[in-house]
């Protein structure tokens, strides 16, 4: 690998977000041309059935033309969010007391889950 590429490759500024099983890499990298670029990494860990995991990633390449437009848009996606729904959490995973289905099954009957899902609703997407 020759210089250039070591330089393509090599890291100049870094910073890392953890966010559950999530973790956001925020690195800017140098061009070829000796120019800066940034670069978005999402990495999500996945546990297989036999207790082992791996990570799927997906990298965004945002080059300082597109920095006006994307942080517009990104800052008018993002307020849009909080000002329709607010900051808090509303997926029942991230309630405080939040318990996955099979922590409950010894307090429920089959009986009792069964009567309820009786009673859901059913939704036709097409009309939303």
């Amino acid at each position: 690998m020759n210089d250039n590429e070591m330089m393509e490759k090599e890291e100049i500024f870094s910073k890392v977000l953890r966010a559950g099983r999530r973790t956001y890499f925020f690195d800017v990298r140098a061009t070829k041309a000796g120019d800066y670029y940034l670069t978005i990494t999402e990495s999500k860990k996945f546990t297989n059935d036999d207790g082992s995991f791996h990570y799927k990633k997906h990298k965004i390449y945002l080059y300082k033309e597109d920095f006006s437009g994307f942080t517009e848009i990104l800052n008018e996606m993002t307020n849009y969010i909080v000002e329709e729904k607010g900051e808090e959490v509303i997926s029942e995973r991230h309630q405080k007391d939040y318990q996955k289905s099979y922590e409950n099954s010894n307090e429920e009957t089959k009986e009792e889950i069964s009567a309820s899902t009786e009673s859901f609703t059913d939704v036709n997407f097409d009309d939303i």
